[in-house]
């Protein structure tokens, strides 16, 4: 079995990859029927050197690769008919942005298998660049929060060599005595909190947040069931919360709430169009609402939070939103909220970001890959010889 890395084409150029050099080596050395061509790049975070250096072959033309892998999206023109492609499609939402894509999938009789799709039987995402996202996405609403008050002034976390340097960063920080909300209980608001621990910042109960003053910085960490309540006043369950949330209400914001008390709120949680929103625009503009900065991490456009109208960028990372106008504003002025929404947080950690990744591909993923599937590769399949796979027959009206 030959695979190949792919060269990520889509603009803006992605320096991420899903194997490190180091792991290229290790993998051929664990699966001796295995081999691993890359496709040179000038702009990876590892060089083409480095992957020369530990054996690995550079090869232009990949179509001799039963596999080839990449990390964002492969640009339709250049897919290569009747391969197996591993990547980020972000299709299953139907994103209007990738429906030529899709469609090219299936007229290509490509065999797409998705990274966001790798589940285990119970439903659990068992590999992605969460944490990072999280990590850098909760750097940057620190370093929003100094920028907005002029309390100090953090390296931006993309020019910085790696985790360590932006940890060595947060050393200089000051904070105030201000309540920071991280909402969501999974990899996302897990590397959120690294950050904040980095900070020594104490993390409170929800009560805590919400009755008592504190003379120190704290947090605290908010899982739906903190802020969504049944409309027919049942108890709350996971289990219907998830398959259900249009049953529910969002009480985030409603009156002496966790809006009225959170100083800078970094949104961690996977939000379900059928459910709520975190909070809406009248109660932005309430005089209770507290909220000063807002890290979007899940960076969802017109989700659950209604400032994040736009996306903003790595080499730009805030907007400002100003609640009176509903409209866009500088990022720091005094009548706006600061906004950080950028949707390709780990890239600005592109070598850890990496390195992390491919380590839980070698672990989950590879075996099923190169072997024998335990079902892991088949739930992630999207589409394949022309079809769709039976858990994305809802995808039928999106490529018609």
């Amino acid at each position: 079995m030959k695979i190949g890395i792919l060269r990520e084409e889509k603009i803006p150029h992605d320096k991420r990859v899903p194997f490190t050099p180091v792991q290229c080596k290790f993998l051929m050395e664990q699966f001796p029927q295995l081999k691993i061509a890359v496709q040179p790049c000038d702009y990876r975070c590892y060089t083409n050197e480095e992957y020369r250096s530990h054996g690995i072959l550079m090869q232009e033309d990949l179509s001799d690769c039963e596999i080839l892998m990449g990390v964002k999206e492969v640009p339709k023109d250049l897919l290569i008919p009747g391969k197996k492609y591993l990547f980020f499609s972000h299709t299953i939402k139907k994103q209007p942005h990738n429906q030529a894509l899709m469609k090219a999938v299936i007229e290509k009789k490509v065999h797409l298998i998705d990274y966001e799709c790798m589940v285990d039987e119970l439903g659990h995402r068992v590999i992605g660049f969460g944490r990072w996202a999280g990590l850098v996405g909760a750097y940057n609403g620190i370093m929003a929060y100094g920028l907005k008050y002029g309390l100090f002034k953090l390296k931006p976390a993309h020019l910085c060599y790696d985790k360590k340097e932006i940890f060595r960063e947060l050393e200089q920080v000051n904070l105030p005595n201000i309540k920071i909300v991280v909402t969501g209980g999974g990899r996302v608001a897990n590397g959120a909190m690294e950050t904040l621990g980095v900070l020594g910042m104490r993390k409170v109960t929800a009560y805590e947040f919400l009755h008592y003053s504190f003379r120190e910085p704290v947090y605290v960490q908010l899982h739906s069931e903190d802020y969504y309540k049944t409309k027919d006043g049942s108890v709350f369950s996971n289990q219907v919360f998830y398959h259900h949330p249009e049953k529910f209400d969002c009480s985030f914001a409603s009156g002496n709430s966790y809006a009225s008390f959170c100083d800078l709120l970094i949104h961690c949680t996977y939000w379900d169009p059928k459910a709520p929103v975190l909070f809406t625009r009248e109660q932005m503009r309430d005089p209770k609402f507290h909220i000063s900065v807002i890290a979007d991490v899940t960076c969802d456009l017109n989700g659950s939070i209604p400032s994040t109208t736009r996306t903003s960028t790595i080499e730009d990372k805030f907007y400002g939103y100003n609640p009176n106008t509903e409209s866009v504003d500088e990022p720091f002025a005094p009548a706006t909220i600061t906004v950080m929404a950028i949707d390709n947080l780990p890239c600005e950690l592109p070598r850890d970001a990496s390195e992390g990744f491919g380590k839980h591909l070698m672990e989950r993923v590879m075996p099923q890959l190169v072997g024998e599937d335990d079902g892991l590769i088949e739930r992630a399949s999207i589409a394949r010889q022309g079809a769709l796979l039976p858990r994305f027959e809802y995808l039928r009206d999106y490529i018609a």
